[in-house]
């Protein structure tokens, strides 16, 4: 499933970094892309925006559900 950023969404630019699928562009309020979102599955043990996301607005996307074998196929599928 793909992440979503919420109009809590204080424009504080922490999420960008820490994205290993550069996912997240600036916006008001930010966006996830979820062609590139994998949760983080494939590179790191939990998504690392909710990880420094101040704002706590990064939640669950209810349009994209993807398993955890989706999610990681995903993500080799953008770095080989």
């Amino acid at each position: 499933m793909a992440l979503l950023i919420n109009d809590d969404c204080t424009d504080c630019d922490a999420c960008v970094e820490s994205c290993p699928n550069k996912a997240i562009t600036a916006g008001t309020p930010y966006v996830i892309d979820p062609a590139l979102c994998t949760e983080c599955v494939g590179a790191h043990d939990e998504p690392q925006c909710r990880l420094v996301c101040p704002a706590d607005c990064i939640v669950d996307h209810p349009d994209f559900r993807e398993s955890k074998d989706q999610l990681l196929a995903k993500y080799h599928g953008l770095h080989g």
